[in-house]
Parts: C-alpha cells; structure tokens; sequence
C-alpha cells in the first residue's frame, strides 16, 4: 500500500504550480529543521504525526506563548496595537492567498527580527511550565504515549515556529517536531521566513520529506488532527484520525471511515473558541500565520 497522492493545489493569483512549489519548499524546510529527541524510538519504521493545537494542547500553542511574552513586556503596547489591526483585518477577510499571507507573516516576524534564538527558546521553556501544561489534553496524550509504547517515532507538524514545536516536543518525550522555519543567522532571527508557514499541503510535505529521510513507511503511519486543513496529513498515511474535528472534518472522516475521537468538553469549546478577542489574541494569531486561517473559518 502507498501513500496517496496531494490534493490538488488550490488556484491562487501565482498559479497552481507555484503555489505548490512553496507548500512543497516549505515542508522540505521544516523536515530539514526538525530535529529528533535522544529517545530509543528514533529508528523507528513507522511513525504517528500530531497536529498541535486542539489536538495535543486546548487553543493555539502560540496563542498561549504570546500571552506569556506580553506578561514578560517582550512587546511595546504600540507594536501589539499596530500589528493586532493588521491581523484582524486578515482574518476577516478569509484569504487564501500565498501573497496575503506573506505579507502577514512579514509583520508577525517584526516581533522577533534581531532576537536571538536562545532567548525566545529560554522564554519558551518557562510559559510551558507556567501556562501551557494544565492545557494538554489527556487523551491524546494517551494515544501518542500508545505509540512510543509499540516502538514508533511521534512527532508534532505544525504551524507553530519550530522552536517552540520542538520545545513541547521534548517536553512530552516525543520523538521530535516539524514546525514554521524561520530564517537564522548567527543565532538571531532576520524577521523572513524560509518558505512560507507549515500549513495545509506544506505539512503532507513535510511528512513525505521526514519519511524519505527516516526511511519510514506513511501506509503504516498514522496522523491525527482537528482541523480540515490537514485533511492533505491525514490523507497521505495509512492510518487517519479525527481528533476533536471540526464539522468539513468530522464529514470528510465519516465518508472516508476515518477514526474519530472526541477529548472536548463543552465548557473547554467555549473557553478557547474566540482568542483573538484579546490584543494578545491578535499577535499570537499572527504568529500562527496559517493556524490562523483554517481555525477563523469555522
């Protein structure tokens, strides 16, 4: 059994073929950039690939990390104004569009252009302990432990900068993360992004990327995500999972016999629906960059 083959691309103003062309660049740029843990299951042949948000962790990883930030004033209240406008003005509009969401990305990336990686990996580190922990979500936990369990590689694909990704990653004891690249030198960020976010098809080429590198087999693989936005993910391994779907892909799973599991409570829906609402909402979306699309759409 093989993999299937990619969607097709949606149209865009710069073609099919160029826009497949950067979804395929970025997740050749996140394979690259994702790194593995010391663990004894690195050697694995098959593996299981969990998005982040809403599927490992209640809300936007990066949502959480922002608000951490804002509390440490790593933002001046007039850069969080300014670019909180620019970010809403987007998401309304719903776009699609590489060029929309470069433009968005290159003012996310002010944020942190001239600091330095060890800096926002050291903040990280304590916004997890401090404000992310008490919001992982048991089961799915549960399920990537399962898979540590019978010898696999578990690894994160998400939007989210692989900085962070790879963070959490570590933190679980998973085998490692595949994240949004962006461009270092030196140690400091230079505020562009190498290939835009890992969103969409850029993650089914990631995982193609990280299976040809790891000689691992994506007909024995499994990926589980919310979000219809991976539906590419989860189509390119053997085993999909719906985990807390939103409603295009508890659909999609239901007409394909995918595997559904739901870890939400009601009062946790309510609580992380709407995060944007607050100034810090509005940076950490932009963070998100293509987190942001997909989840707005709902």
């Amino acid at each position: 059994m093989t993999a299937p083959d990619l969607p097709a691309a949606p149209t865009t103003q710069t073609g099919n073929l160029d826009v497949l062309s950067a979804y395929r660049r970025a997740g050749e740029a996140s394979a690259k950039a994702g790194k593995e843990s010391s663990s004894p299951h690195g050697q694995a042949h098959s593996a299981a690939f969990f998005d982040l948000d809403n599927t490992i962790i209640r809300g936007a990883s990066v949502f959480h990390f922002a608000v951490g930030l804002a509390k440490r004033k790593y933002f001046t209240m007039p850069e969080i104004a300014g670019f909180a406008v620019k970010q809403v003005k987007f998401v309304v509009s719903g776009s699609e569009d590489l060029e929309d969401i470069a433009s968005v990305t290159e003012a996310a990336l002010s944020f942190v252009q001239g600091r330095s990686v060890e800096e926002l990996n050291a903040f990280g580190e304590a916004i997890f302990d401090e404000s992310m922990v008490d919001k992982l979500i048991p089961g799915s936990l549960a399920l990537a432990q399962a898979h540590l369990d019978a010898g696999q590689q578990v690894w994160l694909v998400t939007a989210t900068p692989v900085e962070l990704a790879t963070m959490v990653a570590r933190r679980l004891g998973l085998t490692g993360a595949l994240g949004t690249v962006s461009e270092v030198k030196n140690g400091i960020y230079t505020g562009r992004l190498n290939g835009p976010p890992l969103h969409g098809l850029a993650k089914s080429e990631a995982i193609r990327s990280l299976a040809a590198r790891e000689g691992l087999d994506l007909s024995a693989c499994s990926a589980y995500s919310d979000s219809s936005n991976d539906i590419p993910m989860l189509s390119a391994v053997g085993n999909p999972v719906a985990v807390n779907p939103d409603s295009t892909l508890r659909a999609h799973a239901r007409e394909n016999n995918w595997v559904i599991r739901d870890f939400r409570r009601r009062a946790q829906i309510k609580e992380y629906s709407a995060p944007g609402l607050s100034v810090a909402g509005g940076i950490a979306f932009g963070l998100a960059i293509g987190y942001a699309i997909g989840r707005r759409k709902r």
